[in-house]
C-alpha cells in the first residue's frame, strides 16, 4: 500500500481544500476481497469475527433527482492486511453481516459513521454496537476538520482520490477505480483511528 508518512512534532490542526490537493495520493494497495453472495459473505464474516478492530465505510448509488432514494450498495471492512467489500446490493439483505454489525467487542471505526449506520438500519433494522466516530476522537486532539479526506491529509499526510466518489455502486461489476476507492476509504478509516489513539497515548 502507499504508506503514509510518520507524524511530526509540528503537526497541523486544520487544513484547507487547496492544501489537501497539494498532498501526494495515497491508496490501499494490499489484498482486496470482494464478496457477492450470501455464502461468501458468511465465510468472510466468520474470519472477521476474530478481529478486534475494523475500518468501516459504506457506498451508495448517488441520486440526481429530488425524492430519489437508493439503499447502501456496498459495505467495506478493513483489517490490517485485507479490505473486504461486501456487495449487499447483490443479495438485498444485511443478514450475513449482522454478527459483525451487532458485535460490541469488535471495534468499527469511521467518519460520519452514524449516518452510515442510519442508512443501513433503514434497509434492515438491527442493534448496532461497537461503532466509533473517528472525528469525536480527533476533535479532542485539537483537529478542526472532521471529514475523512481532511483527516487523512492532516494525520496521514496524504490525499484520497475522489475519482470514483460519485459513481454507480450498484452496477453489475465494479471497475478498478471503484474497488480501489472503496478499499482505500475503509483502510483510511482504520489507520486514522490507530494514529489518533497513538497520539492520545503520548499526551
Amino acid at each position: 500500500m502507499s504508506e503514509p508518512e510518520e507524524p511530526t512534532t509540528t503537526q497541523k490542526r486544520s487544513i484547507t481544500k487547496a492544501e489537501i490537493n497539494q498532498q501526494p495520493l495515497i491508496a490501499w494497495e494490499g489484498e482486496i476481497c470482494i464478496l457477492e453472495s450470501a455464502e461468501a459473505m458468511q465465510a468472510a464474516v466468520a474470519k472477521l469475527q476474530r478481529e478486534a478492530h475494523l475500518g468501516f465505510d459504506t457506498e451508495t448509488r448517488p441520486t440526481f433527482k429530488k425524492g430519489d432514494y437508493y439503499p447502501p450498495a456496498l459495505i467495506q471492512l478493513a483489517t490490517e492486511d485485507c479490505v473486504y467489500l461486501f456487495r449487499i446490493s447483490k443479495i438485498g439483505t444485511l443478514a450475513p453481516l449482522l454478527p459483525l454489525l451487532e458485535a460490541p467487542d469488535i471495534l468499527k471505526t469511521g467518519v460520519a459513521i452514524k449516518d452510515d449506520v442510519k442508512e443501513l438500519r433503514a434497509m434492515e433494522d438491527f442493534t448496532p454496537a461497537g461503532f466509533v466516530e473517528i472525528a469525536d476522537i480527533t476533535v479532542k486532539l485539537g483537529y478542526e476538520n472532521r471529514g475523512l479526506r481532511a483527516l487523512a491529509a492532516l494525520i496521514l499526510y496524504g490525499r484520497i482520490s475522489k475519482a470514483a466518489q460519485v459513481s454507480n455502486w450498484a452496477r453489475d461489476e465494479l471497475d478498478e477505480k471503484q474497488i480501489r476507492y472503496a478499499a482505500t476509504d475503509a483502510w483510511i478509516s482504520r489507520e486514522i483511528y490507530v494514529r489518533a489513539m497513538a497520539e492520545a497515548e503520548v499526551r
